[in-house]
């Protein structure tokens, strides 16, 4: 987008309006974006807080122009297991991205993969199957919150999950997966990842981390503690 041009209409019933052109490329989309002006004793406060229902609507102005900008990005071609070298996809030079399948010398997209039979707990007591660990799983993305994004489970197989995780207001979408590979027992890699930007602020790492703490109560470990 090269720039933004706007202008201020009102109405006859109290609302304004603006018109913003927003600049492509190749192309232009004129937005016209709408709110009601309420009245100065009850949603603008003389101390020039921003009143409840304004933010809202400010809300809501931000969450058009994500979709209109098409925030969420489009899923990468390479998710999934690799076919060559049987692993999950390295991460990009950007730094919004984790993967069990760098190298451990790499401090920005490193993390250790997890057991769920860790050798000094339930793994020499009470092991779990591949499938009762992968319910597991499951349980634990569908009730962790480490931030306001929404997980939808997209993509399930017997040795692979992916987990789209979408933010509320933008839209902005990280791709997680979580593969059990064959051979290695009781082994989960994973990756996380944002679709677009170049950084998360630690998004993608506190997610995990959430979710590890999550399984950890289940009896799951980190091969870096196990």
């Amino acid at each position: 987008m090269a720039s933004s041009s706007s202008m201020a209409y009102s109405s006859s019933i109290n609302f304004s309006c603006y018109q913003n052109h927003l600049h492509f490329r190749n192309s232009s989309r004129r937005v016209f974006l709408c709110r009601s002006e309420p009245e100065q004793n009850e949603n603008h406060p003389p101390n020039g807080k921003i009143g409840r229902r304004e933010l809202v609507l400010k809300s809501s102005e931000i969450a058009v122009i994500g979709a209109i900008l098409n925030l969420s990005g489009k899923k990468p071609d390479y998710l999934g297991v690799q076919k060559n070298y049987p692993a999950l996809a390295l991460c990009p030079a950007t730094k919004n991205c984790i993967s069990t399948s760098e190298d451990v010398s790499d401090l920005t997209h490193y993390l250790p993969p997890w057991t769920y039979n860790p050798e000094e707990g339930r793994g020499s007591k009470k092991p779990v199957t591949r499938e009762e660990a992968m319910e597991e799983l499951l349980q634990v993305i569908k009730t962790t919150k480490a931030d306001r994004s929404i997980p939808q489970i997209v993509e399930k197989t017997e040795d692979y999950i992916r987990v789209e995780y979408e933010s509320p207001i933008f839209g902005l979408v990280d791709d997680v997966e979580f593969w059990f590979p064959p051979g290695k027992d009781s082994i989960v890699e994973y990756r996380s990842a944002s679709r677009t930007g170049i950084m998360d602020f630690d998004a993608n790492r506190k997610r995990i981390k959430a979710l590890r703490l999550a399984l950890e109560k289940k009896g799951w470990a980190s091969e870096e503690s196990a």
